[in-house]
């Protein structure tokens, strides 16, 4: 019997010495596929990676060898932006209930849709926030007692200015604080906070410019005050200003960064603040739209107006993480993956690239080992059927998925 017939999703315990064939390669560094490799694991780690036609080493028992030799492998990968107590259904009235609905009766959503990831061969997500918390809440519960393999870091409730977009992921701090007093007596322990500096892109008029809600001497309160604590800060701004803002305040990453233009993209190279893009976000409102009479003009240019942007950052050296926003309207769990991966090949990127931006760029934003296949690292990994021709399509159809040297997800 193979070994991998023998290991059961979410088996937990030491993980067995492996010797896996490959037929394909892509470690996550950008750098092109390696064909016909070898890979030795044992405990949970990647002990050798090595190329050539034969991969059983010598007297090596049959059962600890895995022949993916008809596959590609990659390392797993990061959705750096979902809320996972969101659901892709555009249905308002679905929507306003979720947003408002106590944690109970979020919590099998919640479970199908880390479900989703791991199917599409994501093993950890970043949670950008819910008006609840219940992201947090779960991550917690998951932490204490695992029962999906797939890693949480959840912001729990983002921070946004009073009479401002926001309410939908976070809340404003209490009357008489500032947002960085609101983040220093804030007791929820989130694993970053997340900052809302902007309004949402317009859907009708194309680039309109939305304000920043807090000023420069906020955000750097605000962003001093959670590196005391040890938490990054990730910031939803559009616009250039809003933008500027976050980057300047010394924030992780910027999110979504509709219209912040070439400036502000040099900035962030020279200061290594990462970029999450979202843009499948604007593909799903074009989708949406033409399918019920809506004009999805806006929403198409707007597109490929952050088209472009992805490729001045690639070209600027900007540290790009691929991130979905999946809960959106039309931006399903899982496999939005996929189509913002695509997106980023279209913008420029090539498949390798993109796959770092899915991986080691995500990993760097919580400073996981995750992310590189590589002697030393974490035995964490996809295997999809066939060549790298085949991605990122062939994500849809997982072969396996391992993490920390354990399958967690295989086919059928």
């Amino acid at each position: 019997m193979n070994r991998l017939d023998e290991m059961r999703p979410g088996s937990t315990g030491s993980p067995p010495g492996l010797s896996l064939q490959a037929g394909w390669l892509i470690d996550g560094s950008g750098g092109p596929a390696c064909p016909n490799v070898r890979l030795q694991l044992a405990g949970g780690v990647i002990r050798s990676i090595e190329g050539g036609e034969a991969c059983v080493p010598p007297g090596a028992p049959a059962e600890t060898v895995v022949d993916f030799s008809g596959c590609t492998l990659i390392p797993g990968l990061i959705d750096s932006h979902v809320h996972l107590t969101m659901s892709g259904n555009p249905d308002d009235g679905l929507r306003a209930r979720l947003r408002e609905a106590p944690f109970e009766a979020v919590r099998g959503m919640v479970t199908e849709n880390l479900r989703a990831h791991l199917r599409h061969g994501v093993v950890a997500v970043r949670d950008g926030g819910g008006a609840r918390g219940n992201a947090l809440r779960f991550a917690r519960m998951e932490r204490a007692h695992p029962a999906s393999a797939v890693r949480i870091r959840s912001a729990g409730r983002a921070w946004h200015r009073a009479g401002r977009y926001g309410r939908l992921i976070g809340r404003p701090p209490a009357a008489g604080l500032t947002l960085a007093q609101a983040i220093r007596q804030e007791t929820e322990a989130a694993d970053h906070v997340k900052i809302v500096n902007s309004g949402l892109n317009s859907l009708t008029e194309f680039a309109r410019p939305t304000a920043p809600q807090f000023d420069s001497g906020e955000l750097v309160a605000a962003v001093q005050t959670a590196a005391g604590q040890g938490r990054p800060v990730m910031v939803h701004a559009n616009g250039e200003a809003a933008v500027r803002g976050a980057v300047r305040a010394g924030c992780r990453s910027v999110e979504h960064g509709f219209f912040m233009g070439s400036d502000n993209l040099a900035r962030m190279a020279e200061r290594r603040v990462a970029w999450v893009p979202t843009a499948v976000t604007m593909q799903a409102y074009a989708e949406l739209f033409a399918g019920t009479g809506r004009n999805p003009d806006v929403a198409r240019r707007t597109l490929d107006h952050q088209l472009e942007q992805i490729l001045r950052a690639r070209r600027a050296g900007v540290t790009v993480a691929l991130g979905t926003d999946s809960g959106s309207p039309g931006v399903h769990h899982g496999a939005a993956v996929i189509a913002e991966m695509k997106l980023l090949t279209q913008a420029g990127y090539t498949i390798e690239e993109a796959i770092r931006c899915a991986s080691l760029n995500g990993a760097a934003l919580w400073e996981g080992r995750e992310g590189l296949l590589a002697p030393g690292r974490p035995a964490t990994f996809v295997a999809v059927s066939g060549n790298p021709c085949g991605l990122p399509e062939s994500l849809a159809s997982v072969r396996a998925v391992f993490i920390d040297g354990l399958r967690q997800f295989a086919a059928g």
